[in-house]
């Protein structure tokens, strides 16, 4: 059986690191290329230094970590697909079935190298890739500017037991301080009780504050009236940390799966929508799990007739299945946010749907035939 499963998952592993290979040296041709209208930058931290093809480069290496976690359950099926398919052109597998491995054996075999794969999506895309693509998010703020969302930036709540206040930020340094910082206070009742405006600021966690300068703040008084106060330098206590900023200025398939967590959290105890969140805070624990899907679906492929066919034609059909699989993984999580559905619903059903699938495959294909 040592042999068995050493041929098996040598052939399988070949065949995925191939896949990944070829597909994340394509990726990295076209974001170098998109980077080039970039060289020749200032560095907004160092006026002397400029963007160059040393800069361009390690960018793109720090983003073919979450390249690789996207692509790890298609190049799975694509690998597996044509690992299998080249054993039974052979006759490798047919002798293998001969020698004693059954279809249960089997199913076994490549549920266990599933697993393997499942593990190491995770690991990268839980560990590996938000911290890349956070380090190239900052490589290119040095260069491009701060990191903002759109013309608002970035929108976050702090409540406490006597007032909900509105925080506004827009745009984070790549030093980690505040550009543009707006403060909405409001009571218990609803009502606003001042607003404070900052242009710059800086956070301090272990003093479990904001350090805010050149502020302008207006209280709401009584009898309805503005009193402006012009203040060089304002503390306002808060739990909000840069961590929780960096998670609202980066796309939540970029985050790791406590910071998903710690954020819907928040956004649910400050009564904000959290449904996108907590569909990609669900998809990141079913996604690795689609390389087991990936590989049951691939299983079949070993038990058909490739003398008859050519091999290339059923590596086609794994592209395809792997192409809709992509596409339907994200469909499903529109279509959840806009329907309303249970977010691990709209995170679990394209797995859910292809595992079913495969195991119809593997019992049509296998067990009947």
């Amino acid at each position: 059986m040592k042999t068995v499963r050493r041929l098996l998952y040598g052939e399988v592993l070949g065949a995925v690191l191939l896949v990944l290979l070829g597909f994340l040296a394509l990726f990295a041709f076209f974001d170098l290329i998109d980077e080039l209208r970039a060289l020749g930058r200032p560095s907004l931290l160092r006026p002397d230094h400029r963007y160059g093809w040393s800069e361009a480069l390690l960018f793109v290496a720090l983003t073919l970590p979450a390249r690789l976690y996207e692509l790890m359950p298609f190049a799975v099926l694509i690998g597996t697909v044509y690992a299998l398919a080249r054993l039974a052109q052979g006759s490798e597998f047919t002798i293998l079935r001969i020698s004693g491995l059954g279809p249960w054996r089997a199913l076994r075999l490549v549920l266990g190298l599933g697993a393997l794969f499942a593990l190491l999506t995770f690991v990268v895309g839980d560990y590996v890739a938000p911290t890349a693509t956070r380090q190239a998010q900052l490589l290119k703020a040095e260069y491009r500017g701060a990191l903002s969302i759109g013309h608002t930036g970035a929108w976050l709540r702090e409540r406490d037991t006597q007032t909900l206040t509105a925080v506004n930020v827009r745009a984070v340094e790549p030093d980690g301080s505040l550009r543009g910082v707006r403060l909405f206070e409001f009571s218990a009742d609803g009502r606003i009780r001042a607003t404070v405006q900052a242009a710059r600021g800086d956070i301090d966690a272990r003093a479990g504050l904001w350090r805010l300068h050149e502020v302008q703040r207006l209280d709401v008084g009584d009898a309805e009236r503005l009193l402006p106060q012009h203040l060089p330098h304002w503390d306002w206590p808060t739990t909000l940390t840069l961590d929780m900023l960096h998670v609202a200025l980066l796309k939540p398939e970029r985050m790791r799966t406590l910071e998903l967590w710690q954020y819907v959290r928040h956004l649910q105890a400050n009564d904000q929508a959290a449904q996108r969140y907590e569909i990609e805070f669900w998809r990141k624990l079913f996604y690795p799990l689609s390389c087991i899907v990936m590989v049951t679906l691939a299983l079949p492929f070993a038990y058909l007739h490739l003398r008859e066919r050519g091999m290339s034609a059923y590596v086609f059909v794994g592209i395809l299945i792997g192409v809709s699989f992509v596409l339907l993984n994200a469909i499903f999580g529109h279509i959840g946010l806009l329907q309303g559905w249970m977010p691990w619903v709209a995170a679990a059903a394209p797995s859910a749907l292809y595992w079913a699938a495969s195991l119809a495959a593997f019992a049509w294909r296998v067990l009947r035939r």
